[in-house]
């Protein structure tokens, strides 16, 4: 009898275990969306991307682009330019598009109209911002603005996180869970992305835009084999994601469109014919936007086209000091080891690997010679999409596609198992994989911690 109980026991266990993991299953299955282990690495990973920027933030002070980029900001949002010929009394932005002005005053002007309102419904002899106070710029005012700091900086976090998603996704679905989460780990342990990420600057937001719309022209054309319902939405995307690059940086927004258009009509294959009227549209829809950004002014608007912001040459140097930082070993390291891969192995040469590494050869050796810009921090999205795909296709199974598992001997049947060799190969890969990233996450901290210039 005792054994019989403890039998029951038993299965009531097993049964309420699985009815756990089914409800466990059940609450973590959204709408469209599954939220398995490799989206809560993700999500780790993410956080920890959002706690080094807000420990960078917290000990950062103010410096005199912050008060620019806010006093420019809130000036587009709030009130004209009191200077005759200019948008701003920023003059001509340093070359720069309006995003990043935007979006830094974007918090500051939300809180003071919310101070203002609620001022408003104050007694006349009770109202604390009577005497004006908060007309005045960000530094007039940063006694009355709580948490400027955190205010301006954050939106450029979020953009950075919101990219850190997106590079997931593309590369989760292009080389499974394992890509997505190396390629993933390099990027939250980049030092250039914690550093663009924790400062008003508008490269952040032309990475964001420029990976986004290469891989959204991509989507078109595979959309375009679909219903004819499914290209508008994807259209629409695209001409907003040309339009946000080009309101960042129009030389990120002129390579976008060259090169997603490139892209987009060797994927629609017997759809090209659209392409060239699709991508039209998107550039006109992108001008609208870019006009927009500008307020509608037309004398600032035609700035864009003689401010020399497109113009461009070649050099090596950014990528030279890039992979000889040593705050950067573990990406140099993992760089290289994909290169060696993607050279030797015929399996990695494929255009999922192909056309990151082709943005990585474009924007690299780019500069421009007017303007002050980054291209090689809008490569850097492209490297590590490149970095996963290679280092995804060594991790997998050669064999999965015959159905016998990888190290089987030959004529075994599928589902055959794998021999202990391959098994011993790929946790040792595994290792090497984990090492870089550990090895690039110390590098990182260290260099957060101003140890390492």
């Amino acid at each position: 009898m005792p054994e019989a109980s403890s039998e029951v026991n038993r299965q009531k266990r097993k049964v309420s275990r699985e009815q756990f993991l089914r409800y466990t299953e059940h609450c973590m299955r959204l709408r469209g969306f599954y939220i398995g282990r490799a989206q809560r690495v993700a999500a780790l990973l993410l956080l920890v991307l959002f706690g080094e920027c807000l420990w960078t933030i917290g000990h950062q002070a103010l410096d005199a682009t912050d008060y620019r980029y806010a006093r420019c900001g809130r000036e587009m949002w709030e009130s004209p330019s009191v200077l005759q010929g200019y948008f701003t009394t920023c003059g001509n932005l340093n070359g720069d598009g309006t995003f990043a002005y935007r979006l830094a005053g974007l918090p500051l002007t939300a809180q003071r109209v919310v101070l203002l309102s609620i001022d408003h419904f104050r007694k006349p002899a009770n109202r604390v911002y009577a005497n004006g106070s908060l007309n005045g710029s960000t530094w007039e005012a940063r006694h009355e603005l709580a948490y400027v700091k955190y205010l301006e900086r954050l939106p450029f976090v979020l953009f950075a996180i919101w990219l850190g998603g997106g590079l997931w996704w593309v590369c989760k679905r292009l080389f499974g869970a394992e890509g997505g989460a190396f390629a993933l780990a390099l990027y939250v342990f980049c030092p250039s992305i914690v550093k663009y990420a924790t400062q008003p600057n508008n490269e952040i937001l032309a990475m964001w835009g420029l990976y986004g719309l290469v891989y959204t022209a991509m989507g078109v054309a595979h959309a375009l084999q679909g219903p004819r319902k499914k290209w508008k939405p994807r259209i629409i995307l695209l001409t907003v994601a040309l339009g946000l690059t080009a309101m960042a940086h129009i030389l990120a927004a002129m390579v976008g469109f060259v090169a997603g258009m490139v892209f987009f009509y060797y994927l629609a294959e017997r759809r090209r014919a659209y392409v060239a009227q699709i991508m039209t549209y998107a550039a006109l829809g992108a001008l609208v936007i870019v006009f927009a950004g500008f307020s509608f002014k037309f004398s600032a608007f035609l700035y864009v086209f003689s401010g020399g912001s497109g113009r461009f040459w070649f050099s090596t140097d950014a990528a030279q000091h890039f992979f000889m930082t040593a705050q950067n070993a573990g990406i140099t390291v993992a760089a290289l080891v994909a290169a060696v891969i993607y050279v030797s192995s015929r399996r990695s040469r494929y255009f999922g690997n192909t056309a990151p590494l082709l943005m990585l050869l474009v924007l690299f050796p780019l500069y421009t010679t007017q303007v002050i810009t980054a291209p090689r921090v809008w490569a850097l999205p492209f490297l590590f999409t490149f970095i996963g795909g290679v280092f995804s296709d060594a991790l997998d199974q050669p064999a999965a596609q015959r159905g016998v598992q990888p190290g089987a001997q030959p004529g075994a049947q599928p589902g055959a198992p794998a021999a202990p060799a391959r098994s011993r190969e790929r946790k040792v890969f595994l290792l090497l994989t984990g090492g870089v990233v550990v090895t690039q996450a110390v590098l990182c901290w260290v260099a957060m911690a101003g140890m390492m210039q």
